[in-house]
């Protein structure tokens, strides 16, 4: 008997994604539907989103142990850290760029009138969200200018496992572990190695059994945006130039990948995207790159081919450092907000400064939802922003930022599987690729 073709992942994902816009429609109509999704479909997703965000600390544990003591050269590791790095800055520099260049291009700010400027500052003042997102960018811009090293070093590794923010911390000490199990005798690592290893399976086998859920979840998680945005759909027509600007960017900044994933590789592009699509969409729903983190893992080893040696340190450096489609948001997002506010502020000198800062903040930056506007308070500030209208240009955004978040999360983690992909082509660590199922060791009658 012939067995039943599967649909694959990505397409019950896009149902999913489907309905859900669907569904938050619906809900905003029905009588009580906002207290409907709050208390009944919304938590589905956010249970969704925490299963992910509960295995990707021990994912990133198990495989960064695994992939650096497997390695058993301490230079090989090196080559791909160097690359690795060299990689992601060279792709934020072209994101700010691109955004740079069209923003100025395009001008979205000239259309902006100041009774629009006085609505958006009404409906949004005294906002605490806004105000949380200022005061969080005041305290990383107070710390030392190398404080992103010392929060790299944890002073209790257990309590750094039990907070996903403190990802660098973690990958900081599963990194000196898997250095130290290459200099001590191969006999004495080996038993640690394999209890790395079968943790390491264990929760790939998590990922696959949670990615079960995942079309039903994105259901979930596509209306509450629907239902939480509803009262700004009005407001958005008046900043569609800006978004246009911000989504045409990201288009490019796709393409980029498209032609370096080509140039090393010289595979197919649009076959590259295919694989990678649940993680892609996983971001568009969930707005974070920590919790799309192990799902991106799993597609970018199984189904790409890359090597757990390379995968287990690039995207989990890349999750936490590498934010392209967020810097380009940056870029984009501080030039409107000049040319609507401050126009006298928009010289070739604070432009330089906007890559420059952009560039050194996606490096502190959170890969939670919302992080991109703390990024931007740090970069306003640094090019003279006058103070007292920082509550007014995060107001000018704030209503179209949720939806720009998704799109840019999903080029968060497009770059990250791109340079992923690159580095391990470079150092022959790029194999066919070997999918695996959910049920692959259950007994079949």
């Amino acid at each position: 008997m012939k067995e039943k073709k599967k649909l694959p992942l990505h397409w019950k994902i896009m149902i999913g994604m489907l309905l859900g816009l669907i569904g938050g429609y619906i809900f905003l109509k029905i009588p009580h539907g906002k207290q409907i999704m709050y208390d009944w479909i919304a938590p589905w997703g956010k249970i969704f989103v925490n299963l992910l965000k509960m295995i990707a600390i021990p994912l990133i544990l198990a495989s960064l142990v695994k992939g650096v003591s497997d390695l058993k050269d301490i230079a090989k590791f090196k080559t791909i850290g160097l690359r690795t790095i060299l990689l992601y800055i060279t792709t934020t520099v072209f994101a700010i760029s691109i955004g740079l260049i069209i923003v100025n291009i395009t001008q979205p700010g000239k259309g902006i009138s100041q009774q629009t400027v006085q609505k958006l500052e009404q409906t949004y003042a005294g906002n605490k969200k806004i105000a949380k997102k200022i005061e969080s960018a005041q305290e990383q811009k107070a710390k030392p200018k190398l404080q992103f090293l010392v929060d790299m070093v944890p002073d209790n590794v257990f309590k750094a496992m039990s907070d996903n923010g403190k990802m660098l911390q973690v990958i900081f000490f599963a990194i000196f572990l898997g250095i130290t199990l290459i200099l001590i005798p191969e006999h004495k690592a080996e038993p640690l190695k394999q209890v790395f290893d079968s943790l390491n399976e264990a929760v790939l086998k998590m990922v696959d059994l949670i990615m079960l859920f995942a079309p039903y979840a994105v259901f979930a998680l596509i209306a509450n945006v629907i239902v939480g945005t509803a009262g700004d759909f009005e407001i958005l027509g008046s900043l569609m130039k800006y978004a246009g600007t911000v989504v045409l960017g990201l288009i490019i900044m796709l393409g980029v990948y498209m032609l370096l994933f080509w140039l090393f590789t010289r595979k197919n592009p649009f076959w590259f995207f295919k694989q990678l699509a649940p993680a892609q969409l996983l971001a568009f729903s969930s707005s974070s790159s920590a919790a799309t983190l192990p799902v991106t893992m799993e597609r970018v080893e199984e189904h790409v081919g890359v090597d757990k040696e390379v995968s287990s340190f690039v995207l989990p450096v890349g999750a936490t450092v590498n934010m392209d489609g967020t810097s380009l948001y940056q870029a984009v997002a501080a030039v409107f907000i000049l040319q609507v506010l401050w126009p006298e502020g928009l010289s070739f000198t604070n432009q330089l400064t906007i890559v420059l800062t952009a560039l050194l903040a996606s490096i502190g930056a959170a890969a939670v939802p919302g992080a991109g506007m703390i990024m931007l308070v740090i970069v306003l500030e640094a090019l003279g922003f006058p103070p007292e209208k920082l509550p007014i240009a995060l107001a000018l955004i704030f209503a179209i930022d949720r939806p720009l978040d998704m799109l840019r999360t999903v080029i968060n983690v497009t770059g990250d599987a791109t340079v992923a992909t690159i580095v391990a082509k470079s150092v022959g660590k790029l194999h066919s690729p070997k999918p695996k199922e959910w049920d692959d060791y259950l007994k079949k009658e």
